[in-house]
């Protein structure tokens, strides 16, 4: 007997008669007629599964509010475009900003009351903080609840920073002279090393991603499908790697990685290694964009790899490795 589609529910009523819903989470419960796949069915089933997604939270909010505005900017379409990881990080600001300030008018905020609660803020929260409250700000000034934006010419002097460390060639050593080949630890720094990929895209990873020693990848963040040829050094250790999973990357449990997770465990790996603290996953992929620029490739060569969406941070590797090769040249000409 054929199933009934998704998100259908059957019971029997009272009656004794065949009843079917459209229970979709977050979706308006719909009752359906006739029989599963009959075109009547199927009529308002396809309706109902095209339907707007329920605003969960609304009828707690009073119009115009901080609280009201966070709510309508999760199922905006500026909001729902960004990758599940941004997503998640905004929503973390928003909620906190909502569990301080969801029951003041968002059209009283003012640009001198975002600078007071941004000065509050640690240094790279700072930044995280005010991307979020300038895209909810943003909605605020679509929708008609604010006339104008105030985070905007807001500028954060005091965030003059090279961010991630960039990991050089001796950290790469210490940990490659702690954990050997055929460990999970050195699978993960081949991975990040030789992908030039965020640990978001590294966990995800599997042989089925490898194709003729080429490996597809499509980036979360982005959405860009990549096709990185794979480095014989990092062929070789998969080949080392169990192939009895999905991913190459699998916890102790043989479970894959979420990207909280796997940051806590590398973190781990590097501290074994006697690496200092500011040695993280992201800044392998930095190193990936060193070493590439200073193998003389061009700043669309590293951004083919790395899958940078703009090239104003790969053009700092290229610049620094430049220099680097102009000043040894200006050095052997002087001697």
């Amino acid at each position: 007997m054929r199933h009934p589609p998704k998100f259908v529910q059957a019971f029997i009523d009272r009656n004794g008669k065949s009843r079917f819903y459209f229970r979709r989470p977050g979706f308006k419960r719909v009752p359906l007629p006739g029989l599963p796949w009959s075109p009547q069915f199927m009529e308002v089933y396809e309706a109902a599964l095209c339907g707007e997604p329920l605003q969960i939270g609304v009828r707690r909010t009073k119009p115009g509010t901080v609280s009201a505005a966070i709510v309508g900017y999760y199922y905006d379409q500026s909001f729902l475009a960004l990758a599940p990881s941004t997503q998640q990080r905004l929503r973390r600001i928003l909620e906190q900003f909502r569990a301080e300030h969801g029951d003041k008018r968002i059209n009283v905020l003012q640009r001198q009351h975002i600078i007071t609660l941004l000065r509050s803020k640690k240094r790279f929260a700072a930044l995280h903080w005010l991307k979020a409250i300038r895209a909810l700000m943003k909605y605020a000034v679509e929708t008609g609840s604010r006339e104008d934006n105030p985070t905007i010419d807001v500028k954060l002097p005091h965030l003059k920073t090279a961010g991630y460390h960039s990991w050089t060639e001796a950290e790469i050593e210490q940990f490659e002279a702690r954990h050997e080949p055929g460990t999970r630890a050195r699978l993960a720094l081949a991975l990040l090393l030789y992908t030039g990929q965020r640990r978001g895209d590294v966990i995800r990873i599997g042989r089925q991603h490898i194709r003729d020693g080429v490996l597809q990848v499509r980036q979360q963040k982005t959405g860009h499908d990549l096709a990185i040829p794979i480095h014989e050094t990092l062929a070789a250790i998969i080949a080392e790697a169990p192939a009895d999973h999905l991913t190459l990357l699998t916890t102790q449990a043989g479970k894959p990685f979420s990207a909280g997770g796997f940051s806590n465990w590398f973190r781990d790996c590097c501290d074994e290694a006697g690496l200092p603290g500011h040695c993280s996953a992201h800044g392998l992929r930095k190193a990936t964009a060193r070493r590439l620029a200073e193998a003389g490739c061009t700043t669309h060569e590293i951004a083919a790899i790395t899958g940078h969406a703009t090239l104003s941070e790969v053009q700092r590797y290229t610049k620094a490795a430049n220099q680097i090769r102009l000043a040894r040249a200006a050095m052997d000409k002087a001697k």
